[in-house]
């Protein structure tokens, strides 16, 4: 009898309450709203003023920003750095510029790991497991509006992906590629 109660009352809960211990944006949980989240982008060639993030419904803060090659630069001496071009205010770019990505392989990935708004991106090449030891104190916060690249030199030849991991700084921020 008491199976058969506890099996009647499942089937009355909506089913998003199955999942017990998964946050859900339907269950209305405060939590899941502001929680960490990941983001990626598919695979093209890096162009000057390319939006590669939008962002709306509020700031958010970046905790890591990843540009993985997929397929390998040329000699192009291109250079990347990030850009924040909020809704209201000046674009303002969060990083400086990496050194070449000229020959860049496949695997090679380009990590923010930001002392300064200045500082420079870091190039892990493929043959070094394209492994960083990320240990960051300082956070990006940005509005919203958009995340563009800065290529210098020409744009890239080969193509690359980008990961965001970030959290929203209220529950209606949201970012899409």
């Amino acid at each position: 009898m008491k199976q058969l109660l506890a099996l009647l009352m499942l089937l009355c809960l909506p089913s998003w309450a199955w999942a017990v211990g998964v946050l859900t944006p339907a269950a209305g949980d405060a939590t899941f709203m502001v929680a960490e989240r990941s983001i990626e982008t598919p695979s093209k060639v890096m162009v000057n003023a390319d939006v590669v993030f939008t962002i709306t419904g509020g700031a958010i803060e970046i905790i890591e920003l990843v540009s993985i090659c997929v397929t390998a630069n040329d000699a192009t001496a291109s250079t990347m750095q990030w850009q924040s071009v909020p809704t209201v205010g000046t674009a303002t770019t969060i990083s400086g510029a990496t050194a070449t990505l000229a020959s860049a392989t496949a695997g090679s990935a380009v990590y923010l790991a930001p002392a300064t708004l200045a500082t420079a991106p870091t190039i892990v090449t493929a043959a070094g497991g394209g492994l960083l030891l990320s240990i960051q104190t300082n956070k990006i916060i940005v509005k919203d509006g958009t995340i563009k690249l800065v290529i210098g030199v020409g744009s890239t030849t080969g193509t690359w992906r980008h990961v965001l991991r970030y959290k929203p700084l209220s529950p209606s921020a949201t970012v899409v590629p």
